[in-house]
């Protein structure tokens, strides 16, 4: 989690010549130019745009200048022209001219506007979904593709974008689980450091700058029963040593802002949480950035119940630390008169504005608040673009099972039969929250499936629809699969199926393609199956029925192109799971760090009746089907020779390890090593194992490397008894392997 500040902007470094620029500018502001500042609206609609171009080429030609809010519709009259809102969301770059020429001309202390939007994996150059970027384990990779999506964004009139989704996620029941990077805090740091500073790179093409925006604040990924928008129930404990580390990561990599998140914690909604907003950010943290709501959460603080009304629910956004309303009016309709009222301190609103002020000012927004209008059409989906997509989509895969190493597929294996309706799919491949993606930029499975064999050499047939619809092509997807040696089922969600409000209860196969599995796995023949989906699904019997299984996810405009280079051996997978894979929804939530709890599984437990009493299931193992930090190669990897060159390391010290690893095999590949360590006893209970480092290693045939990690002590803590952050002298575990449930085992001391 290096940092490269030569390289990104960090809005969290106050800078005094902006202060004293903000601190001038707060001093010739109305009571309503303020709140009007901490207003966020979606872009107007019904602009005229050629009455619009043929004003401005009469102007032009006349030699006069020309006025963009003189052909203005009223209603953006009443705000941009009036100073009634401060940012905009939007993702076309004349658009975004419009609204900023009206904001700069019209107005009357001309404040630009902050012109924002969702960019979850990609603008118009789509990525895997987080999730499937995240099992690349490659933080510099990720950076990159974050990197090209500002470009994009930054060509269309973006100035902010709100991403990364740093949530832990540890239910796959939630749809927004394809947003983040899985269920670990220490990979999950990582990730979103790399992602804050991809976006907010400098010297993009446009000459503007990017500023991200971490979401959501905070533990939203801990809905009850996996269902968006739910209530979250938890310990500060946890809350601390596992869902906020992401968002503290975030900002040291120095993003600009924030948004919080929808869900109540404990009682006490995100968007009104004094604690999470104002303890812990302002006053711990000292993070000076800007606090934005979800769309409409404080409106939804009446339906919390916490506020009677929306004028309420304004104070108790704005005291609690919110500084900009998105869509809800509460903002716009009370704020002011609250101010008035003395319920909110005028001192509160300064503050809110200051940021938000601040957060433009470093954007560079008063001396560059256009957009050339001719550079998307340069920048977007540049062919390198394409290529670091492709890139991006062959880490992210996971080769999930490969019996008798059936594949890659080799010269002389036999005609194919290719079936299942993700084959010939281009927009389902794009995932959720796809941004100005297009169908037509995506590579299909069958389209590269044909960069490798001629038509002559295999058949396609759907064999069943996504959306649960009759079987259409039973007969003729069985007819395909005997003629065949050997048959790739594509198969998994439709994007609609994962993302936000998208929560399922039951994670198996949608629809009926699971009786096209049966059907075609009756017939006894080789089965390579490729599964795209946006999160973890419960999938046994599937497993059970191929031979092999790829998981390929959503993965964006070259995830057809990806499968194919993998299938046929071009590229040998390495990517491994970030969120476990349950066997059964009863399982869940289900993550590797848990606890022991005193009856663990693996114990003798308590005898009654003469049966150990366990913390077990009866119908099902505790284990997942798919371990965290699983995912195989076309190649072996052997470990040996463990040291822990530190047997015993003082408080302010550095644990030091190392490992052998062979490439035992006759391909070369990319094997991800990690490190994980268990504290075996503290003052409150410890998980049985945390990540605490990974290194992807290349490795030719037969090369062998040492690998080797130093982790400081102080990040092998947690929050104690008094909830203070301590690293307790004691005894702890280390395992370096390929996975959480795998490695070699070794032992250190932490002394006082």
């Amino acid at each position: 989690m290096s940092a490269h500040p030569e390289h990104y902007y960090r809005y969290n470094q106050l800078d005094p010549i902006i202060e004293k620029r903000v601190d001038e500018l707060i001093a010739r502001m109305t009571l309503e130019e303020k709140v009007g500042q901490l207003v966020q609206q979606y872009p107007f609609s019904g602009l005229d745009w050629d009455l619009i171009n043929q004003q401005k080429v009469l102007a032009e030609e006349q030699g006069q200048a020309f006025i963009f809010h003189r052909v203005l519709p009223p209603e953006v009259d009443a705000f941009l022209l009036a100073g009634k809102t401060g940012t905009v969301s939007c993702s076309d770059v004349r658009t975004a001219n419009y609204m900023q020429h009206l904001a700069m001309e019209g107005s009357r202390l001309g404040i630009p506007l902050l012109v924002a939007n969702d960019v979850i994996h990609g603008f118009r150059t789509i990525f895997p979904i987080p999730l499937a970027g995240s099992c690349s384990w490659n933080p510099e990779l990720l950076e990159q593709a974050e990197r090209v999506a500002a470009e994009e964004a930054s060509a269309s009139g973006i100035s902010w974008i709100f991403s990364p989704m740093v949530d832990i996620a540890r239910d796959p029941r939630w749809g927004r689980i394809a947003e983040g990077a899985g269920e670990d805090p220490f990979l999950c740091m990582a990730i979103a450091q790399a992602r804050v500073r991809g976006l907010q790179g400098r010297d993009l093409q446009s000459g503007s700058r990017i500023a991200a925006c971490p979401k959501h604040y905070v533990g939203y990924g801990g809905a009850e029963a996996g269902r968006d928008y739910n209530t979250v129930e938890l310990s500060e404990r946890t809350l601390r040593d596992v869902y906020l580390p992401p968002f503290k990561a975030a900002f040291d990599a120095g993003a600009g802002s924030t948004m919080s998140a929808f869900n109540e914690i404990s009682g006490v909604p995100g968007t009104s949480n004094p604690f999470t907003l104002g303890t812990v950010l302002r006053q711990e943290w000292q993070w000076p950035g800007v606090v934005i709501s979800d769309f409409n959460s404080i409106g939804e603080l009446v339906r919390h119940g916490v506020a009677a009304n929306l004028k309420e629910a304004a104070r108790l956004a704005i005291l609690a630390g919110v500084d900009i309303d998105m869509e809800s009016g509460a903002y716009a309709n009370h704020l002011a008169e609250l101010v008035e009222e003395g319920r909110v301190p005028l001192e509160v609103l300064d503050e809110s504005v200051r940021r938000v002020l601040r957060l433009k000012f470093g954007l560079g927004l008063f001396e560059h608040p256009f957009t050339d209008e001719t550079l998307a059409e340069r920048v977007i989906l540049d062919p390198t673009f394409r290529t670091l997509a492709l890139e991006v989509a062959r880490q992210s895969m996971v080769l999930l099972k490969n019996q008798a190493d059936l594949l890659p597929l080799k010269a002389g294996q036999g005609r194919l039969a290719v079936i299942g309706p993700l084959a010939d799919n281009r927009a389902d491949l794009l995932g959720c929250w796809a941004g100005a993606g297009q169908a037509a930029d995506v590579d299909t499975v069958l389209e590269g499936i044909k960069n490798y064999l001629p038509d002559s050499a295999f058949t396609y047939v759907p064999g069943c629809t996504l959306d649960g619809a009759a079987l259409v092509d039973l007969s003729e997807a069985l007819t395909a699969a005997r003629a065949a040696d050997l048959v790739v089922l594509a198969v998994g969600e439709g994007e609609g199926l994962s993302g936000e409000s998208h929560s399922r209860t039951h994670l198996g196969l949608p629809g009926r393609q699971q009786e096209l599995v049966d059907a075609i796995a009756a017939l006894g023949k080789p089965i390579v199956c490729v599964l795209m989906c946006g999160r973890p699904l419960v999938i046994p019997r599937l497993v059970e029925q191929v031979d092999a299984l790829l998981l390929a996810w959503h993965n964006g405009i070259r995830a057809g192109q990806a499968v194919a280079d993998i299938l046929f051996g071009a590229v040998n997978p390495s990517g491994k799971l970030t969120a476990s894979w349950p066997r059964a929804e009863g399982q869940i939530p289900l993550y590797y760090a848990h606890k022991s709890t005193g009856r663990p599984a693996d114990s003798s437990g308590t005898t009654q009746f003469e049966v150990p009493f366990l913390s077990t299931y009866l119908d099902e193992p505790n284990t997942p089907l798919f371990q965290f930090g699983f995912g195989l190669s076309y190649t072996r990897f052997a470990y040996t020779d463990l040291k822990v060159e530190t047997p015993s390391i003082p408080l302010e010290g550095t644990l030091t390890a190392s490992v052998a690893i062979k490439n035992s095999g006759n391909r070369a590949g990319t094997e991800i090593v990690q490190l994980y360590v268990r504290d075996l006893v503290g003052s409150v209970t410890r998980p049985v194992k945390e990540l605490k480092g990974f290194e992807r290693v290349p490795l030719e045939p037969g090369d062998e490397r040492r690998v080797r990690f130093e982790v400081p002590v102080q990040s092998l803590g947690f929050h104690g008894l008094d909830m203070h952050y301590v690293v307790e002298p004691g005894d702890f575990k280390i395992w370096i392997g390929p996975d959480s449930q795998a490695g070699l085992e070794g032992a250190f001391e932490v002394r006082p």
